[in-house]
């Protein structure tokens, strides 16, 4: 327990990061418990559409420690990329969790399932991958800002460097093609006809 507590004091930036992950599930889970359950319209629109600024407050406090001299780390990388995929997927997630909340406590029709089979299949696969491309971009963007703009390329080195947040983003992209829709594309999965 001592390592966590030490490890949160040194990378002050985790905590943020997390609390901005659960603050996220937080405000999803309230607005639509004042959708469903209260009948709080109004309400639910306002928490749910204040999930991005979230993101937009995990993103100022990066800024805020490396413009004040902050050494960047995979922390301050991870804080951009949770922010670029969560504006990728964040929406999805949210009609996600809207559906399955609306099913088991409105009276709403099933969720839909993502399609297994065929060419419907093969575009869910690119359409996903695209949301990886949008999420990595919009991660590389943010990494970039924090290079250039907010700290100087030393003091960032671990964003860029080496190992750093910039070339995982495109091996993350790279495997996801590969094991998604480059595979279905070239080996659908086809339904099986039991005789």
């Amino acid at each position: 327990m001592d390592k966590i507590l030490d490890f949160l004091a040194d990378n002050p930036m985790a905590v943020v990061i997390a609390a901005g992950e659960i603050g996220f599930w937080v405000f999803i889970a309230g607005g639509l418990i004042a959708r469903y359950l209260l009948r709080l319209r109004r309400t639910s629109t306002v928490l749910l559409a204040a999930t991005p600024v979230i993101d937009l407050g995990v993103l100022v406090a990066t800024v805020i420690d490396l413009s004040h001299g902050g050494q960047a780390n995979g922390v301050h990388g991870l804080a951009a990329v949770y922010l670029g995929f969560s504006v990728a997927f964040g929406p999805r997630m949210i009609r996600w969790a809207d559906a399955r909340f609306a099913h088991r406590f409105a009276g709403g029709p099933p969720p839909p399932k993502p399609p297994k089979y065929g060419r419907a299949k093969v575009r869910h696969e690119w359409r996903e991958w695209g949301r990886c491309v949008l999420g990595a971009g919009i991660a590389a963007a943010i990494l970039l800002l924090l290079i250039f703009v907010v700290g100087t390329p030393e003091q960032t080195r671990g964003l860029w460097a080496g190992s750093g947040w910039l070339p995982r983003l495109g091996v993350i992209t790279a495997i996801w093609f590969v094991v998604g829709p480059l595979w279905v594309t070239l080996s659908p999965p086809k339904e099986r006809v039991n005789s």
